[in-house]
């Protein structure tokens, strides 16, 4: 079973990312804007690598924010988050990668993006890296692939096709003989 979180400390997060990105924009491409940014890519690095309940932003909610707010109403799994951190660092690196190289549009755009994604979790609480996790399990669990791999895990003698039915449609195992 995977790590459960609260919900509400991702829109937390969210928000700091927020504040943290429109301010990047705002200074960029001066060094300050490129050093929160280069801050903001080391924080999504740690929720990719080491998962979102690591993180600082998390750290000061469950220690400042959730104690005020109680337990929450219901948990949710810890792996699209993670995933949505993923994102986020691609994003942010890009625009990283962006300013430093002198490209500020490059930079000023995918920290843009980053920053719309932020936005929509923090104020409606649509994570769009979440969305394209959960679209992605959901393609790979329809895939050939997946099947194969089913079929790989349940083992060869399962993989055998089924035998014929028998007259009165039921599988050999679960008719019974007649006297």
């Amino acid at each position: 079973m995977s790590q459960q979180i609260d919900p509400r400390g991702q829109r937390f997060a969210a928000s700091l990312t927020a504040v943290v990105l429109a301010t990047v924009l705002l200074l960029a491409p001066d060094p300050i804007g490129v050093a929160l940014l280069a801050a903001q890519v080391v924080l999504f690095a740690i929720g990719a690598g080491m998962g979102v309940q690591r993180t600082p932003y998390a750290r000061l909610y469950r220690s400042h924010v959730r104690p005020r707010l109680g337990p929450p109403r219901e948990w949710e799994d810890a792996a699209p988050p993670r995933f949505a951190q993923a994102v986020g660092l691609v994003f942010a690196a890009v625009g990283l990668a962006g300013f430093v190289a002198g490209a500020d549009t490059v930079g000023l755009v995918a920290t843009g993006l980053a920053l719309v994604a932020a936005l929509l979790n923090a104020v409606f609480g649509l994570c769009l890296g979440c969305e394209l996790y959960l679209l992605g399990r959901r393609g790979l669990a329809r895939s050939p692939l997946a099947e194969a791999s089913q079929i790989r895990r349940r083992g060869v003698a399962d993989s055998t096709p089924t035998r014929r039915r028998t007259s009165s449609h039921r599988h050999p195992a679960t008719a019974r003989s007649t006297p």
